[in-house]
Order: C-alpha cells, then sequence, then structure tokens
C-alpha cells in the first residue's frame, strides 16, 4: 500500500512509519514540527534526544534500502500543500496523527485553545477536501481519543448509540462530554469527518484511543536515533509514562485528586498491532467507521498502586502522593468503555504487568540525568 502518514515526528508516527515500511508498504511522511515549537517555549522535553525525520530516515533508508520512506515538511493548515502532497502521492491510506495532542496545552490560555481548535479542526477539514478532489478511495484513519466520550453515567459504546425516545428509536452519534479544549476539538473534527464521509462515500476509521505508554517499540530499538518521543511532563505526557519517570528517580507517584478517574490504557505497540488491523480491515465507501482503541482500564490509584508494588520487587521504594486536581472533572464515577470490534478482528492485548513496569524503570535509570524534574507537576489549570 501507498501509505500517508500525518504528523510522522510525534511519539506515535514515527514507530508508526517504521513498522509499517517494514511490513514493505510505501510510507510517506508529513510534519511541520510544531509540536518541537511548544516544547522549547515550554521549556519541556522528550526523555530521549530526537533525530530530526530527514535524518531518521537517511539512516533507516540505508538499513532497508527496499523499504525506503520519504518526508515532506507541511502544514495542513496550508491547503495548497495539502493538495500538492495528495495529487503527487494518491495514497490508499492516510493515516493522521497531525493534530495538537494535549489537553493542558488547550487549557493554557485564549492563544493556545484558539491554536488547537485552528490546527485540529481546520487542518482536518483542509485534509478531507483534499482527500475528496485527488484520492477518493483512499482510507483515512484519524487518531481520535477515548477522552472525548468523558465520563457519562452508560456504558460507552463505539462512535454510535441506540435510542428509543417517546415510542420512536434511532442509531445516533455517541452523545460526547469532552473535558478540555483538546477533546472538544477532537468532537469537532470527527462530526466533520462523520457528515462529509457519508456526504461524498469516503472511507474513514475513526480510532478512539486510550492512554498509550511505553518506550519500545520492535523497530526503534535499531537505532538509538530511532527512540520514541517518550514524555514524562505535565503537558506532553502521558499518566503510567509520568509515574514511571518518578518511580526512576525515587520520587513520590503524584495523582491528581481523589485518584478514582477512571481511564482506558494501552500500550505503544498495541497502537501499531490496531493500526495494521484498521488498515486490513477498511470501511465501505460511504462509511465511518468507530472503534475504541483501547486494551485495559484502570483507576489512576489502581495504576499508582502497580507501579509502586512492582517497584518492591525490586527493592525501589516509593511513595503515593494525592495532589490538588487540576483539571475539572468527576472525582467519582462509572467508566464502562467496551472495544468489541478490535477484538472481533484479532486484537492480541499486550496487558501492562511488573515485568514491563521494571523493565521500563531500569531503562529510564538510565538516562535520567535528562530528566527534566522541574516539568513533572502540572501547573495549568482549568479554572485559574
Amino acid at each position: 500500500m501507498k501509505i500517508l502518514i500525518l504528523g510522522a515526528d510525534g511519539y506515535l508516527g514515527w514507530p508508526t512509519a517504521m513498522n509499517l515500511a517494514k511490513k514493505k508498504n510505501n510510507v510517506f511522511l508529513v510534519d511541520n514540527f510544531i509540536k518541537r515549537k511548544i516544547e522549547a517555549d515550554n521549556g519541556i522535553s522528550p526523555l530521549y534526544h530526537q533525530t530530526l525525520p530527514q535524518e531518521k530516515i537517511k539512516i533507516w533508508n540505508k538499513m532497508f534500502p527496499k523499504n525506503k520512506i520519504r518526508f515532506f515538511n507541511g502544514d495542513l493548515l496550508n491547503y495548497k500543500f495539502v493538495y500538492e502532497i495528495l495529487q503527487k502521492i494518491k495514497p490508499d491510506a492516510i493515516i493522521h496523527y497531525a493534530e495538537q495532542p494535549s489537553a493542558p496545552y488547550s487549557m493554557q490560555g485564549r492563544s493556545e485553545a484558539i491554536f488547537t481548535q485552528k490546527n485540529n479542526v481546520l487542518g482536518t477539514l483542509n485534509l478531507i477536501f483534499g482527500i475528496k478532489k485527488f484520492c477518493s478511495n483512499a482510507h483515512i484513519l484519524k487518531l481520535g481519543t477515548m477522552g472525548a466520550y468523558g465520563q457519562p453515567n452508560i456504558d460507552i459504546e463505539e462512535g454510535f448509540i441506540k435510542i428509543n425516545h417517546k415510542g420512536r428509536s434511532d442509531t445516533l452519534t455517541y452523545p460526547k462530554t469532552p473535558g478540555s479544549i483538546y477533546h472538544l476539538s477532537k468532537v469537532h473534527d470527527s462530526e466533520n469527518l462523520l457528515f462529509l464521509t457519508k456526504l461524498w462515500k469516503l472511507k474513514c476509521t475513526d480510532l478512539n484511543q486510550g492512554v498509550v505508554y511505553g518506550l519500545d517499540t520492535e523497530e526503534s530499538l535499531l537505532s538509538k536515533s530511532f527512540r520514541t518521543s517518550f514524555h514524562y511532563d505535565h503537558i506532553f505526557g502521558t499518566i503510567l509514562n509520568r509515574f514511571l519517570t518518578q518511580a526512576a528517580l525515587g520520587i513520590p507517584l503524584t495523582v491528581y485528586g481523589s485518584g478514582n478517574q477512571v481511564r482506558s490504557f494501552l500500550n505503544i505497540n498495541d497502537t501499531l498491532q490496531c493500526i495494521n488491523l484498521a488498515l486490513k480491515n477498511p470501511p465501505r465507501a460511504g462509511e465511518f467507521k468507530v472503534r475504541n482503541q483501547f486494551t485495559e482500564i484502570f483507576s489512576l490509584n489502581d495504576l499508582a498502586e502497580k507501579v509502586k508494588n512492582a517497584c518492591e520487587k525490586i527493592d525501589l521504594k516509593v511513595k503515593i502522593k494525592k495532589i490538588k486536581n487540576p483539571r475539572v472533572e468527576k472525582i467519582k464515577h462509572y467508566y464502562n468503555p467496551t472495544n468489541k470490534s478490535f477484538k472481533e478482528i484479532g486484537l492480541k492485548p499486550i496487558k501492562l504487568n511488573d515485568k514491563f513496569i521494571i523493565d521500563s524503570i531500569h531503562k529510564i535509570i538510565e538516562s535520567k540525568k535528562l530528566i527534566k524534574t522541574n516539568t513533572l507537576n502540572p501547573t495549568i489549570k482549568w479554572r485559574s
């Protein structure tokens, strides 16, 4: 397949590119490096130095001359660039990671909120119009988020729900209660994709992904230049990655609020597995397919306890510390999402276990001199 990966410089983008290229797909990458600028502006950085994609690709293409990757520097907000790339490549599939991915960043202030909405919603609209014009048969895989569902007091379905109301019934979009400007942007672009997919008979899979964790994939271990963009900070770092980093430093694991909040999770390697499964099982023309992409569910307290208990096996004593929740969310809530569609097409989950936790902590300890401890605790509040 000819596969175009947008947002290819990120935590998921580059590992996805390597994984698909190794499977003999023709892989093309796009990024505008805006996340690197946001990192620099906020004084944060991933654990490992991130080689520029152009340099990574030189190394990759030398290692795998039959599985070459190509890169284009550009912005989805520039519709002329989008049109040029789609017309030139005419991809069979487009994996869309090119959105500002941080809830805290989106809540930092007016300019960050506006940028998040503009980048995510309008960039995606440019993409959809370009697909209609130049490659309407392409399969769009857009990375959504489980956070778009919020904390409803009913079971969470996959994108749609059958409603019975006053003697009539219909299947409608599942009601969303997003908890940040970022999550709102993901809801908006999903609605745009749903409407235009049906209108123009496109093919789209919306992947509502849980919280991703992990340092390595099979391909990222091939070279130090291929390491993941592993974030542990309060803006881009996901909670388990932050806990692992705090454990490696021997400092308390900071749990927001009561810790009873529940989230869905998956290993970064299961993200790759889900992408491959979704590519092999595309929707029909005019179908907007929603798949909930996660493997396990934990409360923040449960997750902290798992890390603490694993640390005890290597005589690493860490404490759990409750801190004031910077977010506005339910303290305790019902949470029962389904991921049946991925199970039906063959997802074999990697479960979180003590070995993974211990191995990850050892790897982080090797690089702990690079950790910016002042970026661990939250400074952005939903209500100032």
